[in-house]
This record gives C-alpha cells, sequence and structure tokens, in this order.
C-alpha cells in the first residue's frame, strides 16, 4: 500500500500540475479502492475495479465534454496525441495494476509465489545492470534518442541476456519445467520492463522534469526505480495466471 500511495502521489505530480488536491486524492482512492479489493474479494474482483475506475477517472477528468474538469499537463507540458484526460486516469493501470500484480506474485499465487516474486524482481534488476554494463562497453545505435539518449539496442540486448541467466538460475526455485522457458521468459520480462522505463522517461520528457520525485537524494523518486517492475508485473502475473500450472509453466 505504501508503495503504491509514494508512486501514485509521483505520478499524479507529473500529470495534474498545480497539485490540485481533490485531483490527487481522488487519484490515491482509485488505486487504493483497488488494491484494498484484491485483498477482500481477490484477484479477479480487483480486476473489475481497476477497469472501471480507469473509465470513472478518465470521465471525471473530462468532465464529460472532452474540455477538462481536472487541469492536466495536456495543455501545456504534456503533449501528445493522447488527450490528457487520459495521462490521468493511467494511474490505476500503470500504478494500481503494477502493484496489484506485485502483491498477487508475492502472496496470492500459490506455494511458489514467493520465488516468482523473486524471479520477477531479480530478473529486472538483472536487466539494468546487464543494460548499463552492456550499453558502456558498447555503445551502439540508440534506443530511443528522442526518449532516453543514453538506451542502446546493445544494452537492451545485455539486460535481455542478463535476465536470461537469472531465468536459468531461479527456474528450478520457481517450479518452472525447463531452464529454457525461465530464461525465455526473463528475457521477456526484461524486454518489457524496458519499456516501463521508455515510458516514463517519455513522461518526464513531456512534463519537462528530471526525476518523478525526491525521495531518493541523487536517485529521484520510486517511480524512477519501479517503472520497469510495475510494467513488467502485469505482464508475468497474466502470463502465469493463464498459461502456469502448477507453478510449471510448459
Amino acid at each position: 500500500m505504501a508503495v503504491a500511495v509514494i508512486a501514485g502521489l509521483e505520478w499524479l505530480r507529473l500529470v495534474v500540475p498545480g497539485r490540485q488536491p481533490w485531483a490527487i486524492a481522488m487519484g490515491l482512492l482509485a488505486v487504493l479502492v483497488t488494491l484494498s479489493g484484491e485483498i477482500v474479494a481477490g484477484p479477479l474482483y480487483a480486476l473489475v475495479l481497476l477497469a472501471a475506475q480507469t473509465v470513472l477517472l478518465w470521465w471525471a477528468a473530462a468532465g464529460g465534454n472532452g474540455r477538462g474538469a481536472v487541469e492536466t499537463a495536456g495543455e501545456g507540458a504534456v503533449v501528445g496525441r493522447l488527450p490528457s484526460p487520459i495521462y490521468f486516469a493511467l494511474i490505476v493501470p500503470y500504478v494500481g495494476g503494477g502493484c496489484l500484480a506485485l502483491d498477487w506474485l508475492r502472496n496470492r499465487a500459490g506455494p511458489e509465489a514467493p520465488w516468482l516474486f523473486l524471479f520477477l524482481l531479480l530478473a529486472i534488476w538483472a536487466t539494468d545492470i546487464g543494460a548499463y554494463v552492456a550499453g558502456r562497453a558498447i555503445g551502439g545505435p540508440k534506443l530511443a534518442p528522442r526518449i532516453s539518449p543514453k538506451k542502446t539496442w546493445a544494452g537492451l540486448l545485455g539486460g535481455m541476456a542478463a535476465a536470461a541467466l537469472v531465468g536459468l538460475a531461479l527456474a528450478p526455485l520457481a517450479t518452472v519445467s525447463s531452464f529454457g522457458a525461465g530464461a525465455l521468459v526473463a528475457a521477456v520480462i526484461a524486454v518489457v520492463g524496458q519499456v516501463g522505463d521508455l515510458f516514463e522517461s517519455y513522461m518526464k520528457r513531456r512534463c519537462d522534469v528530471k526525476d518523478s520525485g525526491s525521495l531518493i537524494p541523487g536517485h529521484g523518486g520510486l517511480l524512477d526505480r519501479i517503472d520497469g517492475l510495475v510494467m513488467a508485473a502485469p505482464v508475468f502475473a497474466l502470463f502465469h495466471a493463464l498459461i502456469g500450472e502448477n507453478g510449471s509453466w510448459w
């Protein structure tokens, strides 16, 4: 809950200029209701809440007329193809959905839940380390120069390789049926995590800010540290819920 509140506040400060109290309270309440729904009634109920509240927040921000009841950064710093109310409503699927998936993986995904959570966490960390090392050592073509000038294709491949090694190592502990499956899933997690990094970088550039917050001196906000994690967690959780059977993916 604490992670969701802090990350949610940082997101809302990005997309709601002037820190309008009622808008921030509405966004945080939607996230907390979603997480509480998972605890009380289970993940399916929480997913229904997540979808409903995303639509509700978008409608509230749009004011029913498309002009925006919530003053967002869409008219100024945030300029893109999406209507600005969507950025406001994204707090629910982005922050709320990510934290919901993390909670499910850690506590409610069956007897292997702790290992699944560790699998995801270490895969993301390995991605960051591998991407940094490969990017510095090899360099080469930029991955998305207009969004994140320091990211390279070599870094992405290095991150995928490092994550795959984690998948190989943790496959038996996460009761995965094969080492290859563990490596492949971890490599996919690496790609999704990098998409999460790029998405937050895109939003910060649009909002003309360097960091999402100042919680960690010299390292920015909490969202800066977990942007890849909250993007990858729902994908990994959904994959395991749909394909995993007694912890064995295939």
